[in-house]
């Protein structure tokens, strides 16, 4: 049995993803010419990753709700990034310093 040829030059025998060649493989731009043929690389609405755009605005939605949820999956569906910013979280925003030394507890031994 021959081996594959790559999917770019069409020469030399497939030894990476995508069914590309080493050099190929590591030529720059051509990577992201070819996707990924595998069934475990697509998944849900698309692949996050990379730089996207901010949502328009934060949610006032509690991490771990139904309506949470919804907004993360409207989100991903729309191709930005999941979080935004001002979004509502658990932790409350720490206390901003005054400026005064806090005192150091008393060695009561």
């Amino acid at each position: 049995m021959t081996p594959a040829p790559c999917r770019h030059c069409g020469r030399a025998k497939v030894n990476r993803p995508r069914g590309l060649c080493w050099t190929c493989y590591y030529t720059p731009g051509v990577k992201e010419r070819h996707p990924n043929p595998s069934k475990f690389a697509r998944r849900g609405v698309g692949n996050l990753t990379g730089n996207r755009p901010d949502p328009a605005g934060p949610t006032s939605a509690r991490p771990g709700t139904a309506e949470k949820l919804a907004v993360l999956a409207e989100r991903a569906k729309d191709g930005v990034n999941l979080w935004h910013p001002d979004d509502v979280t658990l932790t409350p925003d720490p206390e901003p310093a005054t400026g005064e030394p806090e005192e150091e507890p008393a060695d009561d031994w």
